[in-house]
């Protein structure tokens, strides 16, 4: 007998490894930005923008950068942008 699952877990399987890429791409926005390889970098269409806010905030910060969180209008989320911190 095969053993299903309801298609609400199959999701659930699914969020952690989004909010991995998510993570995964707001280091490497970070780590562009204080490399000096680009100016801003902007995050569109997280799916978990908000709830990395605080993490990458500190991330951002350590590396003497700038993290600003772009409300979308809808409040469906919020974009993130990375930014040098002017001279």
């Amino acid at each position: 007998m095969t053993e299903t699952r309801p298609q609400g877990d199959h999701v659930n399987d699914a969020v952690p490894a989004v909010i991995e890429r998510e993570l995964r791409m707001v280091r490497e926005a970070i780590a562009m930005v204080a490399s000096g390889y680009a100016p801003r970098v902007t995050l569109a269409g997280l799916h978990f923008g908000e709830a990395l806010l605080e993490q990458a905030t500190g991330w951002a910060t350590a590396e003497g950068v700038r993290l600003t969180p772009l409300w979308r209008t809808d409040e469906a989320g919020v974009d993130l942008a990375i930014e040098a911190e002017r001279r």
